[in-house]
């Protein structure tokens, strides 16, 4: 790695848990691209507040184009890229005989093929690169299904499903594919459901919810492993 440099490109950074991913990352010595969509002022301070180069960018990972201009203003910007942590993704919750299409169509054009996109056209940069680390953030409803959560719990079984092939077919380029399903937290998003946090704190043998800096860290610690790769990690303590 030239001069020691290390690029990690964050989705969804601007606020939650890829807030909290910039930030760890950031201080573990990687500079930084901060990926928001709508919240740019959370995004530049995300960016302000990371010791190391930055670079913030406005992106909707859905669209194939957005995520092919993104990657190139990363790599004019510093000629490679070592790590990509696929967090955006949104939820529109809602019974299934009540969805919307419109509303289920969102919902996995964001949280699936978003991340299908980066996975795309990053990895590309990576074999350039020599290899690195593709971390794709799935979630416990993807595991289990969770009421009103249609849409949502089947784009997060979808992204562990595309992390086991992506992982097969990345393997010889030396590019590690894994996923994470972190819990439920107390971010902006788990915090418009409140019934879903009562029952998701009820379900753990803890009795506690999540924590964004407990994936996070656990991402610092994944990313210096050069052996595993085509897992799904449950940071949680509900039983699967």
């Amino acid at each position: 790695m030239e001069n020691g440099l290390k690029v990690a490109v964050i989705t969804g950074a601007s606020r939650g848990l890829g807030k909290e991913i910039a930030l760890t990352l950031g201080k573990s010595g990687y500079n930084v691209a901060v990926n928001y969509l709508a919240s740019e002022k959370e995004g530049m301070e995300v960016a302000d507040d990371i010791a190391s180069n930055t670079l913030l960018i406005k992106a909707d990972v859905g669209d194939i184009q957005q995520v092919e201009r993104m990657a190139e203003m990363v790599y004019a910007r510093w000629g490679r890229v070592d790590v990509l942590v696929n967090n955006a993704g949104i939820t529109k919750d809602s019974l299934m005989i009540k969805m919307k299409e419109e509303e289920w169509d969102e919902v996995l054009r964001v949280n699936l093929k978003g991340c299908c996109n980066t996975i795309r056209v990053f990895s590309c940069f990576m074999i350039k690169s020599g290899g690195g680390h593709i971390i794709n953030i799935s979630s416990y409803s993807g595991l289990k299904g969770r009421e009103g959560q249609a849409a949502y719990s089947a784009s997060k079984a979808g992204v562990m499903g595309l992390t086991y092939t992506a992982s097969r077919e990345l393997a010889g380029y030396n590019i590690k594919v894994n996923a994470l399903a972190p819990g439920y937290m107390q971010t902006d998003m788990g915090m418009r459901a409140e019934k879903a946090m009562e029952d998701a704190k009820k379900e753990s043998i803890t009795g506690k919810l999540s924590g964004p800096k407990d994936a996070a860290g656990f991402i610092v610690y994944l990313l210096t492993t050069d052996n595993i790769t085509g897992q799904v990690f449950c940071l949680d303590s509900r039983i699967v």
